[in-house]
């Protein structure tokens, strides 16, 4: 069956956010305390174990879907623990049979909530050398800036996590207020049009087949 098609993202937004300087400044200097609920800690107290106990690189993905970019860094990081992140369970059942490799096996796959997860591992003290956010919802109207990555609480606690972080959307916009956020918090970092060779993601390559420009951002934290 073909693959169907992907639209082009829509917004009210031209360029970069006019209130993105006001909204990463105030998220920089504040602190996000809301508590963690249980579920939280349960699914990540097991993953927590594995990265303590693992003498190699740690590489996150969050955002991970079916996990297939996940497996996919796997492969090529093999002395790495690779950790794919995602909430829908209906996103993470369908990899054991579409996506996994029995070659591969230095990685795991957890459902949870990266709001949660990312704190938790903040304060575990990972060390990350690499993190992928590879193509998150881009809530592209003007009025859903606080819910980017780049826009939410959260963003100091990307930037806690370290590592080399790589970013990808099909929206430019996106990837040029990533970067802009990155420069307000001391990090150099640029928008550049890519090619993925290969396409690692079912977005990706759905994006790559509707013949739309791919965006990334990649910095060193």
């Amino acid at each position: 069956m073909p693959q169907t098609l992907s639209h082009r993202i829509h917004s009210n937004q031209n360029g970069p956010h006019d209130h993105l300087d006001t909204v990463v400044r105030k998220h920089l200097r504040s602190e996000f305390k809301r508590p963690f609920p249980q579920y939280s800690v349960d699914a990540f107290e097991p993953i927590n174990a594995l990265v303590c106990a693992h003498p190699g690189p740690l590489i996150i993905d969050s955002y991970c879907g079916v996990g297939e970019s996940t497996a996919h860094i796997a492969a090529a990081h093999p002395a790495a623990l690779v950790i794919g992140i995602d909430k829908s369970s209906h996103r993470l059942a369908k990899h054991p049979q579409a996506y996994a490799d029995d070659r591969v096996v230095n990685y795991r796959l957890v459902r949870a909530d990266v709001d949660d997860f990312w704190r938790l591992a903040v304060a575990a003290r990972w060390r990350p050398s690499k993190h992928f956010i590879l193509y998150p919802n881009p809530w592209p109207k003007s009025s859903q800036l606080k819910r980017r990555c780049h826009g939410s609480p959260l963003f100091p606690t990307i930037l806690d996590l370290g590592g080399r972080l790589e970013v990808r959307s099909n929206w430019a916009i996106y990837i040029e207020e990533f970067a802009l956020a990155l420069s307000l918090a001391g990090k150099l970092a640029a928008a550049e049009c890519f090619e993925p060779q290969p396409a690692i993601t079912p977005f990706e390559r759905k994006y790559q087949l509707s013949g739309q420009s791919l965006w990334r951002c990649r910095v060193e934290l």
